[in-house]
């Protein structure tokens, strides 16, 4: 069949993307689902830095690509062996597709699958094939995903059915943002009630850790971020104090606040200096976890001594340590029940003609979670009002 999809064909491509157009709009050959692979409808797709990671090269994927991973999507066609789902059921599709049978499926950490991270790193879906091609050639697919476009083959392994009656957009959020950030919270962190916590970078993921934090029973949250827009969204959502994070003495300021510093810091934001600054206000016997996709090549100091006379933990949090078809049903109730309003993290809805546009703003820091809605060509942007006042 023929679809619509965003194509990545070069790695590096300047800044600003809305002229230099480094995701061109074309129409793609998108083939059959094969032996459990289900074809979807994207409903819609969130905008998130992973993306923004693999067209600056900050994470090197094969090109020419389809790039979005982070989508909600409905099922309209089911590959053989698939028995599970049905046309017209509803799913949230995940970044790591897992295999099920590796020692890490196995041990009930699916987000570290072996299989999944080798067919992501390839371009391709965890069977080794591309579904996707232009002219005759291949276009790979990102993190089994491939979510900017109005349809998609993914891998069964890659989605979850959902079947609750949330909206499409929100929905989305549920494959990456709301899995990094909430999970890190629950799942690697375990945070306690009345401790102390503290989030670095305030995007969908490290709003979605606030929010799970605060909802967790945190006495104190400290939101750190550069931007004040964000900073007093946070504020709004429960954070009890905000620290600007370009300050000279945001560490120190964060230590005041806290009467030592925080029992657990996330870092979300993907830097050095995130990690660095997160490592510095968390205290003896605490807890810094990171989830930031940072270049490969960055470094911070650290001083062993410190793991060691402090009794401190440093905790990596890949997709929050999530077991997806766990987790997303549980943050979805917990979305419903009012304990996670993470409708509000969202920022404008585009459609897939505007995603270059889209991407000015990420890399801006403007937007928080814009949403592509890949049906909504030809119509206009739609503001979301919730995050007013950003």
């Amino acid at each position: 069949m023929k679809t619509r999809a965003a194509v990545l064909a070069r790695i590096g491509v300047a800044a600003p993307y809305a002229r230099s157009l480094p995701l061109h709009i074309a129409d793609v050959d998108l083939a059959p689902p094969g032996p459990g692979e289900v074809l979807l409808r994207i409903l819609a797709a969130g905008l998130c830095r992973a993306d923004l990671a693999a067209l600056v090269g900050d994470r090197p994927r094969p090109v020419p690509m389809v790039l979005g991973h982070e989508a909600c999507g409905e099922v309209l066609e089911c590959g053989n062996g698939v028995a599970d789902l049905r046309r017209g059921d509803r799913v949230v599709v995940v970044p790591v597709p897992s295999c099920g049978s590796c020692l890490p499926c196995a041990e009930g950490r699916p987000v570290l699958c072996e299989p999944g991270a080798a067919s992501n790193a390839a371009g391709c879906l965890p069977g080794g094939e591309r579904r996707l091609s232009r002219a005759g050639s291949p276009l790979h697919h990102h993190l089994g995903a491939s979510c900017f476009a109005a349809h998609a083959v993914v891998s069964r392994r890659s989605c979850v059915k959902i079947e609750s009656t949330i909206g499409d957009a929100e929905a989305a959020l549920f494959g990456c943002a709301v899995l990094t950030g909430v999970g890190a919270v629950v799942n690697t962190a375990r945070l306690q009630a009345g401790s102390r916590a503290a989030v670095l970078g305030l995007g969908g993921a490290g709003l979605s850790a606030l929010l799970a934090a605060v909802a967790a029973g945190a006495r104190d949250v400290v939101a750190v971020d550069a931007d004040p827009a964000r900073l007093a969204l946070a504020r709004r959502l429960g954070a009890t104090a905000a620290v600007a994070a370009a300050a000279p003495d945001a560490a120190e300021a964060v230590r005041d606040i806290t009467r030592g510093g925080v029992d657990y810091a996330f870092e979300t934001a993907g830097t050095a200096a995130g990690f660095e600054l997160a490592w510095k206000i968390t205290r003896r016997g605490g807890t810094t976890v990171c989830t930031g996709a940072v270049h490969p090549a960055a470094r911070f100091a650290l001083a062993p001594m410190q793991l060691v006379g402090e009794e401190r933990s440093l905790r990596g949090s890949p997709l929050g340590s999530c077991v997806p078809v766990r987790d997303i049903p549980r943050y979805i109730d917990l979305y419903q029940r009012g304990r996670l309003p993470i409708d509000r993290l969202m920022g404008e809805h585009l459609p897939l003609e505007d995603i270059n546009r889209g991407l000015d703003r990420l890399a801006s820091g403007q937007a928080l979670r814009d949403l592509v809605l890949p049906g909504a060509a030809q119509q206009a942007v739609l503001p979301r009002q919730v995050v007013s006042g950003r």
